[in-house]
């Protein structure tokens, strides 16, 4: 029979999965005939009504699955025959809206910082009954549906509710489980079937090449007890190791190692280095291996091949007990175009610029987010609070910032759209950074926010209020190339290039600087950093123990991606894992040895660490010798009470007799050689001690003659009198 209180457009609409407001139709509701309950169940045989232990068979109205029956008071529940197949659950359509007003209101106006549980799929009871909370944002489709293995990736059969305000569409469905995959299927705003989307707050997703996301079991995420938080990280140590969880070691059948696997074997590897901090590639669930993270689609999910959402909160929990530090890359630059995900994802540019000239990046064949949407920034902000918050992570390392300020990043005259002002800053990405800084600074207190940002962009690490981007610190990429191809140089030339080694003293302490050796400088034809220095093997080694000293006694932050510290010979690849074997032998024994060292000094002596973005912890003693290639200069703790001095030959020639200035008479200990036969080394040096005389040099009070090995680092520090 038919529905009086039915329209057939509506019901053909509805069976053909064009109708965009299915609550309109399905669920209960109040007829001139009486109440009714209607359902649209594609491929089912049968249908009933169960209701105060009463089974009420339903009619069929429409052969392709849409079923009706007059409505008894109080609650029921659906018994679907399957053919053959019987089914009991509650009705999707028997529920009210599921986000809260305020929930609403936060997302219409972009201001949502929690959309990580606002947004997704999330495990919830409603009105008593478990299920699947489903919401996304896609203010422009005429109709989305979930999909699955649960609805035989149907779209007729769930099709969501529109909460006008915000442009979200939200569902319930009753006695779903964590673990379930799913995705979106929309119809764009002219009636196109789209592509099926991955959700794009999902906190878990399938490995790739399977692109669905999956129902996580937020409960068990659990943010881990936080590390204490100095009050300035400026003046505390932090010696990070760079890794690519899916090659620092392979397990079984040259398999990636998962998060616990690497909560076991990283772990006490870094502690045991004397690393401060620990810093992932991209962790964020990205479809292509090959782009290490740096292509995320997923950036609410950790990448599941690694193990279950849950496993890597436990690592990072395993990590705070260990007292290491866990900092991510993060991406908020660009996206991949994948049809899966962000890109035209409701059938507009939702995520991205619409004009290729802003939303289309040359370098990478990416898309960039358009930062002058405030859901966009509301949805970048919110995955960074969702790492720091629910996983607990200490800090993000913010990749591209550079191609993020300037309009014309990496673009020919004509192929880029001015600011308002007609000029190159890419105001509404600088607008969005002093916002991240803040909402960060407000909600995660103590948690690092860092950049990778190539250029001079000034005030990168001064707070928004005076003029800045809120970064607290900075990759320092000029030190880094000009250090290297110093160090790459023959020693017989470097003296005509003595200057890249002390360049980066100009303006050390114009930014809070971290000092990067990373996988950027070992990929895309390199070569490793052994490969790099000249010579023959005993002096590459010699000259990469000289230049590591260099930059732990340097000012600022230090990070090293992994097997620089014990020489990896290879390039690195994200196929394999480090060349381990090689700590068989003594050359790359003792470099690891030596890193090791070095971090524990730059720990245990506050002059190497506590004043390294303040130019009061720094002072030459010698910055001109350009024709021994020897710099020598002095770093100091707060008090200015315990100097230390660090001296550079970047020479093979062992320079006995030099002499240098001091800051005070009497005996200095050699606490670092980097010539040291335990370094694999010739154990050239002072002996351990060596005494300063009264007789001042260079504007110093006293002076020391020093025995300078070949291609060496030397550290010395007043001797202290024992007992």
């Amino acid at each position: 029979m038919a529905d009086p209180a039915l329209h057939p457009d509506a019901l053909a609409a509805l069976i053909d999965g064009r109708h965009g407001d299915p609550f309109s139709i399905l669920g209960p509701h109040e007829t001139e005939a009486g109440p009714v309950v209607r359902v649209f169940l594609p491929g089912a045989s049968g249908v009933s009504l169960v209701s105060g232990g009463s089974v009420l068979p339903m009619a069929l109205l429409h052969p392709a699955g849409f079923f009706a029956r007059g409505m008894v008071p109080g609650p029921y529940t659906l018994r679907i025959d399957w053919n053959g197949v019987v089914q009991e659950t509650e009705d999707p359509y028997g529920f009210g809206p599921l986000l809260g007003e305020l929930d609403v209101h936060l997302l219409r106006e972009g201001r949502h910082q929690d959309i990580g549980r606002c947004l997704g799929a999330h495990p919830k009871v409603v009105e008593g009954v478990p299920g699947v909370r489903f919401a996304v944002w896609a203010p422009n489709a005429r109709r989305v549906s979930i999909v699955g293995d649960f609805n035989s990736w149907d779209g007729r059969r769930h099709p969501m509710r529109l909460r006008h305000e915000a442009g979200v569409w939200e569902l319930f469905i009753p006695r779903l489980r964590p673990g379930a995959a799913y995705k979106f299927e929309l119809l764009d705003g002219w009636g196109q079937l789209l592509p099926m989307k991955a959700d794009p707050v999902a906190w878990q997703a399938e490995p790739p090449p399977s692109t669905a996301s999956v129902v996580a079991d937020t409960a068990r995420i659990q943010p881990p007890k936080a590390l204490p938080a100095a009050a300035d990280p400026a003046g505390r140590p932090m010696s990070i190791y760079e890794v690519h969880p899916g090659s620092w070691a392979r397990g079984d059948g040259d398999q990636p190692l998962d998060w616990e696997q690497l909560g076991d074997q990283l772990i006490p590897y870094v502690k045991g280095m004397g690393f401060t901090h620990l810093e992932f590639l991209p962790i964020m669930a990205h479809p292509f291996g090959g782009s290490w993270g740096y292509q995320p689609l997923g950036q609410f999910a950790p990448h599941a091949p690694f193990g279950a959402p849950e496993h890597f909160s436990r690592l990072v929990e395993r990590c705070h007990e260990a007292g290491i530090g866990v900092l991510l890359d993060w991406v908020p630059a660009h996206f991949p175009t994948d049809t899966h995900g962000l890109a035209q994802f409701d059938g507009t540019a939702l995520y991205e610029h619409a004009d290729p000239r802003e939303g289309f990046h040359q370098d990478w064949n990416t898309l960039i987010y358009n930062l002058g949407r405030q859901e966009v920034r509301n949805f970048l902000i919110g995955s960074a609070l969702h790492w720091l918050e629910h996983y607990g992570v200490d800090g993000l390392r913010v990749d591209a910032v550079a191609s993020m300020l300037y309009r014309d990043y990496s673009r020919r005259e004509g192929e880029w759209v001015p600011n308002i002002h007609g000029g190159r800053e890419n105001l509404e990405s600088i607008s969005f950074l002093k916002e991240l800084s803040d909402t960060i600074a407000a909600r995660c207190p103590g948690k690092l926010l860092i950049a990778e940002e190539s250029t001079s962009f000034p005030r990168v690490t001064r707070k928004p209020g005076e003029g800045g981007l809120g970064f607290d610190f900075k990759w320092n990429m000029g030190w880094m190339n000009d250090t290297l191809r110093y160090i790459e140089r023959d020693p017989v030339y470097r003296r005509y290039d003595h200057g890249l080694m002390t360049f980066g003293l100009v303006y050390a302490f114009s930014e809070r600087f971290i000092l990067p050796i990373s996988h950027d400088e070992v990929v895309h034809g390199k070569g490793s950093l052994p490969g790099k220095m000249p010579g023959d093997e005993g002096q590459r080694f010699a000259n990469l123990r000289a230049y590591l000293g260099f930059m732990w006694t340097h000012p600022g932050k230090k990070l090293l991606f992994m097997g620089c510290e014990f020489g990896q010979l290879r390039e690195w690849s994200h196929d394999r894992s480090l060349d381990w074997h090689l700590l068989d032998e003594p050359r790359h024994a003792g470099l690891q040895r030596m890193v090791r060292d070095l971090n524990r000094l730059y720990v245990d002596l506050p002059a190497l660490h506590a004043l390294d973005c303040d130019p009061a912890g720094f002072r030459w003693v010698s910055l001109d010798d350009s024709g021994n290639s020897v710099f020598a200069w002095l770093r100091y703790g707060p008090d200015e009470q315990d100097p230390v001095l660090v001296v550079c030959n970047f020479t093979p020639v062992t320079r006995h007799g030099y002499r240098l200035g001091a800051p005070r008479p009497g005996a200095w200990q050699e606490v670092f050689n980097s010539d040291a036969a335990i370094y694999g080394g010739g154990n050239a040096g002072n002996g351990g001690l060596v005494e300063a005389g009264s007789d001042g040099m260079d504007g110093w009070p006293a002076s020391l003659s020093l025995t300078l090995p070949p291609l060496s680092t030397l550290i010395l520090r007043p001797a202290r009198a024992e007992g």
